[in-house]
C-alpha cells in the first residue's frame, strides 16, 4: 500500500519493522518511505519505491516513536530531601506536617517564572527523547491557581517548540487542595469548574482534563463535577484512579468515555468491566509503585483477560516517580507485574497513543500516520524491555526528519 504517486521524500531501508498496528506485528528486511512528514509506504525492502533521500538503517529494528502518556515532568525543584527523610524513618504524615509533600512542589512551582520552569524541565524531557520518545503528555497540577496552572501549561507547550517532541497537555487542577482553600474542597472544585477549566480551555492550553480521585485527593462526586465541566468545554477526560484505594474512579471515567484510567493498583472487577466496555485505556505506572515500595500490584492478568489495552508510562514527577526513562518503565512493568515484552512495547506505542486520543495519527507504523520512528541496535524487540540502564537507540525520526537521539539543549 502506498500514497507515493512519484518519488518519496525519504526512504529508510535495511530495517526490521515492528509495526504495532494490531498490538504487535513485524516485518523483517523491510523499508519505510516518507512524504511530507507522513508514512507514504512500508513493506519489503525489495519492493521499496524511489526516494529523494535514502537512509540505510544498518539492520536496526525500527519501531514507532515511543509515547510517554503520563508525566508531571514540568515542575520546579525536587524532593530528594523527603526521599532521604523517609529512608531515615520519617512517615508521609511527618513530612506533610513539616510542610513537605506535594505542597513543597507547589511552592517551588509558584515561585518559578515560566522561563525558569521551562529551563528546569528541559533536561528531564531530553532524557526521554534520547530513548526514542517522540510524543509526551505533560500535566499541570503544581500551580493550583488559574495563574500558576496557566504558567505550567504554557511552559509545557513551549517544550514542544524548543525540543523535537510533540506535547499533549493535561489540566490537573484537581491534584491537591491548595492552602488558600484549606477545609473548603467543594469551593475549590467550584473554582476549577467555573473559572479555571473554562478559561484554560478557551486559551487552548489544555488538550484533556485529569483529576486525583482518592481519599487524600478528591471524591468521586467532586471528580464527576469536574468531568461534567470538561464535557461542557469539549475536552476529553482521564483519571488518577484506584492507586491507594478503590474509589470507583475507573468506572466513573469510563462512564464519561474517558481516554484512560491510570495507576489502578486497587482496581476492581467492576472497574475493569466498565473500562473494557468503554474502551478506556489502563495506564500502568510502575515507577510510582517501585518508588513507594507498594505491595499491591495492578490486576494485569484480569485486564488482559478483559481485553483492556494497557499503556506503560514513566509518571515522571518529583515526589513518587522521579524517573526519566521510558525503557526502565517498560522493564519494571515486565519484572514487577509480568507484563510481556510485546505488551510493554505496545504499551509505550499504540496503547499509549490511544491513552492520549492520538492513535489515528501516531503509535504504529501505517500509511498516512505521522512519520515518527525510533531506530534500535537490538537483536529483537524484546531487548527494549530486557536491559536495565542500557539505551540502544541509534536515531529518531520526528515527522520524517532524522536526528540523533542525543538532544542539544538551548543555552
Amino acid at each position: 500500500m502506498t500514497i507515493c504517486d512519484a518519488r518519496c521524500d525519504a526512504l529508510f531501508t535495511n530495517v526490521h519493522l515492528a509495526t504495532m498496528e494490531n498490538g504487535y506485528g513485524e516485518l523483517r528486511d523491510g523499508a519505510i518511505a516518507v512524504t511530507d512528514g507522513r508514512i507514504a509506504w512500508l513493506g519489503p525492502r525489495a519492493e521499496a519505491p524511489p526516494a529523494s533521500t535514502v537512509h540505510d538503517g544498518g539492520g536496526c529494528w525500527l519501531t514507532p516513536g515511543l509515547v510517554d502518556c503520563h508525566t508531571h515532568i514540568v515542575h520546579a525543584g525536587n524532593r530528594s530531601d523527603e526521599f532521604e527523610a523517609r529512608l531515615n524513618g520519617a512517615t508521609y504524615e511527618d513530612i506533610a506536617k513539616a510542610g513537605g509533600g506535594i505542597m513543597s512542589t507547589v511552592r517551588a512551582t509558584r515561585a518559578a517564572s515560566e522561563d525558569e520552569l521551562l529551563r528546569q524541565s528541559l533536561a528531564r524531557v531530553a532524557s526521554l527523547l534520547a530513548e526514542g520518545v517522540t510524543t509526551l503528555e505533560i500535566k499541570s497540577g503544581y500551580g493550583l491557581s488559574l495563574e500558576d496552572e496557566a504558567k505550567m501549561l504554557r511552559a509545557a507547550r513551549r517544550v514542544g517548540q524548543v525540543l523535537p517532541v510533540s506535547v499533549a497537555t493535561t489540566f490537573l487542577g484537581a491534584h491537591a487542595l491548595p492552602p488558600e482553600f484549606a477545609g473548603r474542597a467543594d469551593d475549590y472544585v467550584d473554582e476549577i469548574c467555573q473559572c479555571m477549566l473554562p478559561q484554560l480551555a478557551a486559551l487552548g492550553l489544555a488538550d484533556a482534563v485529569d483529576a486525583f480521585c482518592e481519599r487524600i485527593g478528591f471524591s468521586s462526586a467532586q471528580t464527576e463535577r469536574i468531568f461534567e465541566a470538561a464535557r461542557r468545554a469539549g475536552l476529553p477526560v482521564k483519571l488518577h484512579a484506584e492507586q491507594l484505594s478503590d474509589q470507583g474512579g475507573a468506572a466513573l471515567v469510563a462512564r464519561f468515555d474517558g481516554l484512560s484510567a491510570d495507576h489502578l493498583e486497587h482496581l476492581s472487577l467492576a472497574g475493569i468491566d466498565a473500562m473494557a466496555a468503554a474502551g478506556t485505556v489502563a495506564v500502568l505506572l510502575p515507577g510510582a509503585y517501585y518508588f513507594l515500595r507498594d505491595t499491591v500490584p495492578p490486576p494485569v492478568a484480569a485486564l488482559r483477560a478483559a481485553g483492556v489495552p494497557m499503556a506503560v508510562a514513566t509518571d515522571c514527577n518529583p515526589g513518587t516517580s522521579p524517573m526519566t526513562s521510558i525503557l526502565l518503565a517498560m522493564n519494571m512493568a515486565c519484572t514487577l507485574w509480568r507484563v510481556t515484552p510485546q505488551e510493554a512495547l505496545a504499551g509505550a506505542t499504540i496503547h499509549a497513543a490511544r491513552a492520549l486520543g492520538r492513535a489515528a495519527d501516531i503509535g504504529s507504523l501505517a500509511v498516512g500516520k505521522r512519520a515518527d520512528f525510533a531506530l534500535w541496535d537490538i537483536a529483537r524487540p524484546a531487548d527494549l524491555s530486557y536491559a536495565i540502564g542500557f539505551n540502544p537507540c541509534r536515531a529518531v525520526v520526528n515527522a520524517g526528519v532524522l536526528r540523533k537521539p542525543v538532544v542539544s539543549l538551548p543555552d
